[in-house]
């Protein structure tokens, strides 16, 4: 990895900071530190970084509230780190635009992975075509999607969710085989990050009393029916 590739890492705790660091560093990562969410937001728009590592417990901003204000104008990677216990906490955050957490305690291969694993998703692809369905335009070239002719905004991981959806257009979709495809086969069992990110993609792509784009089977998966 291009040692040039930034990274922001927020966290509270002197001694965790310090070790993020040093993975991050020995990864091939130029780790961009801060100890508040004031501060992780003011590096963060004085020089963006490709993405962002930020604890849920802060003592200012939660890292809820930071990943909210970051995703008012940026669609980085975001991956926040919660302690065990804290499932609604992560909700929260993948609600407010994370695209991943890792709960601490964590091994550096596989924070490594993870990070490695969204900034992958967050690269355009090679060729692909556009996908049209009643309004909505998936460029999967470009990786912009359009509805009614305006831009709508996801995140990488949004992105490529509609981009499996759609590619897959009148297929039942089950709960594994979307996680499997978008996350990886470690989260094969997480439903509830893809319920998250299912109604967040819902709520950009599907306007109210238009087009519903995601079918959802109960207890099983979803399609694309557009």
């Amino acid at each position: 990895m291009n040692e040039a590739t930034r990274v922001l890492v927020c966290d509270d705790e002197a001694q965790i900071l310090r070790a993020l660091r040093v993975i991050l560093r020995d990864a091939g990562y130029e780790a961009v530190t801060a100890s508040t969410g004031e501060e992780a937001l003011d590096r963060a728009s004085v020089k963006p970084p490709a993405a962002a590592i930020l604890d849920l417990m802060l003592p200012d901003l939660d890292g809820v509230e930071v990943t909210r204000r970051l995703r008012e104008w940026s669609e980085m990677p975001i991956i926040v780190l919660s302690a065990v216990g804290e499932e609604e906490a992560k909700v929260r955050a993948l609600a407010a635009g994370a695209d991943d957490y890792v709960t601490k305690p964590f091994g550096p291969p596989e924070l490594v992975a993870r990070l490695e694993a969204v900034l992958r998703r967050a690269k355009p692809e090679a060729s692909e075509p556009v996908i049209a369905a009643d309004g909505l335009e998936v460029d999967l070239v470009a990786r912009v999607v359009r509805r009614d002719g305006e831009p709508v905004h996801l995140t990488p991981t949004e992105f490529e969710l509609l981009r499996t959806l759609a590619q897959n257009r009148g297929r039942l979709m089950t709960h594994r085989s979307l996680l499997v495809e978008v996350w990886g086969v470690e989260y094969e069992d997480d439903v509830q990050v893809l319920r998250a990110h299912v109604a967040n993609l819902r709520g950009k792509i599907e306007p109210e009393d238009g087009p519903r784009y995601i079918r959802t089977d109960p207890g099983v998966g979803y399609r694309f029916a557009g």
